[in-house]
């Protein structure tokens, strides 16, 4: 029977042919990437939010289907009743803006004067040459979506978690998950491909049905919810719209590391230092990633930059994540008080459900968002703050970060609240307890490291979160007392 509303399932169709044979032309430019390739491994951690998950997650690279039990986890006398998840996407394409910006680039390089006979380091063709002939595949339909690698991502994320937590993902429950996602194609399209997964891991061999079909139905689309940066008015005008609301970004654009890697690599292209800005070898860099992440290929692009410009590039990245979806703001992550209350209204029903003798109506809560979505929500709870601000002017301070989006919120990246019904509690406060787990490794809690907690304790912490945080009261603009004589 077909659930929910058709629009869930549309996917855009790519001009296929066409695509191949950009990706044969590309291919046969670029080498292929071998597992200990030194200078693609080299430049993985820096990619910021482009980064790929096993390079976030290297244990999963002998085995991508094969769970990783965290030894931390809870056991023996303590039996998972509920898994609430929060999910980002899996790999996408460039974003139109960003494909653009490469075409800008691009044709810079084809601009340059030809036939000057200049030769690289090693005598051959310079690199500036060779980037100029490098086939531009990447097009505007593009824009943002689900890539097949992630589709990958999500496929085998599901297969993991269904062998990590078997009697959550049974078939018996297949039919009450519940699976909620933001409108972007590349949200519900990895939706899709999470249940994919799990059909693959109930019915090994046999190829999945529509999601349209399957027991459970497609994910759900709640914006609200998965976008609720959106939806609150505040954050919009005060940080979104606000031209110096990233004054960093700003100023480390035109500050001293960026400049030097600016001169560099006009140096290195052989174009004019003045054709060039920030933006644009930004996305040369993310370039770079997005072949790696996407074809698996190291691109000429890679070759434009070193560890040390990687660092720096990266910071760019995080600072913007920091002002604009960290802490710079407190409205960043005071806007994701809904999403936060609502993890906790499904570990709320599971317990009352559970203290009633009722099967837990939801054993898995499946959301599925951007990096916009996790790391505000993280923020919210305390994680990952550094003694000082990022800002433009302390890099070099800021080497150590714990703030660094790339091990935060790579693709597929997952949030996940885990409750325990535990045996032989003394007191029903102590029959309820709960792990994190982000990218499937136990989170210690923020105000006390400690790898699990008592539910009630873990409520009495985020009280004021779960009790005085409205999205009305927080998103509402200050309301201006506009008082004129009317004539």
């Amino acid at each position: 029977m077909l659930r929910g509303p058709p629009r869930l399932l549309k996917v855009s169709v790519a001009p296929v042919a066409a695509l191949a044979v950009a990706l044969l032309s590309s291919l046969s430019r670029c080498s292929l990437l071998e597992p200990d390739d030194p200078a693609a491994s080299a430049l993985s951690p820096y990619f910021g939010t482009k980064t790929r998950y096993e390079d976030a997650n290297p244990g999963l690279l002998p085995d991508p289907e094969a769970p990783r039990r965290d030894p931390e986890l809870l056991e023996d006398a303590c039996t998972p009743v509920q898994l609430v998840a929060l999910i980002r996407h899996g790999t996408r394409y460039p974003t139109a803006k960003q494909i653009r910006k490469l075409r800008q680039l691009h044709g810079l390089l084809q601009a340059r004067p030809s036939g000057d006979g200049r030769a690289g380091p090693a005598g051959g063709r310079d690199l500036g040459a060779a980037l100029a002939d490098w086939p531009l595949w990447y097009a505007d339909w593009m824009d943002g979506q689900l890539v097949e690698k992630g589709r990958q991502d999500m496929r085998q994320l599901a297969l993991r978690l269904a062998s990590l937590f078997p009697a959550l993902f049974s078939l018996e429950n297949y039919g009450r998950l519940q699976l909620v996602t933001s409108s972007k194609h590349r949200c519900v399209d990895s939706g899709a491909a999470f249940l994919q997964g799990l059909w693959e891991h109930y019915h090994p061999g046999l190829p999945p049905p529509d999601v349209a079909d399957m027991e459970c139905g497609p994910p759900r689309i709640n914006d609200k919810l998965m976008r609720f940066f959106d939806h609150c008015e505040k954050f919009l005008t005060e940080v979104e719209k606000n031209a110096t609301a990233l004054y960093h970004v700003e100023a480390f654009k035109t500050g001293p590391e960026m400049q030097n890697i600016l001169k560099k690599v006009a140096a290195t292209l052989q174009v004019p230092v003045n054709n060039l800005n920030a933006d644009l070898i930004q996305v040369a860099f993310f370039t770079c990633s997005f072949d790696l992440a996407i074809k698996g290929v190291k691109s000429p692009w890679c070759d434009v930059f070193d560890i040390d410009d990687a660092k720096v590039l990266e910071y760019l990245n995080d600072l913007k994540q920091y002002w604009k979806r960290g802490y710079g703001y407190t409205i960043n992550s005071r806007s994701s008080c809904t999403l936060f209350q609502d993890i906790f209204q499904h570990l709320d029903k599971a317990i009352e459900q559970k203290q009633r003798s009722q099967p837990v109506s939801s054993p898995v809560v499946l959301q599925f968002g951007h990096a916009e979505t996790l790391l505000p929500l993280l923020s919210l709870m305390g994680y990952f703050k550094d003694k000082e601000p990022l800002t433009a002017y302390n890099y070099k301070e800021q080497m150590h970060r714990k703030f660094r989006s790339g091990h935060i919120v790579p693709y597929a990246s997952n949030l996940m609240f885990v409750l325990y019904h535990c045996k032989n509690a003394k007191t029903p406060k102590e029959e309820f307890r709960v792990q994190m787990l982000l990218n499937e490794k136990v989170l210690p809690l923020a105000h006390s490291q400690e790898t699990a907690s008592l539910y009630e304790d873990l409520k009495e912490h985020y009280r004021d979160l779960l009790q005085s945080c409205g999205a009305s009261d927080e998103c509402e603009l200050p309301k201006v007392n506009n008082t004129s004589d009317e004539l």
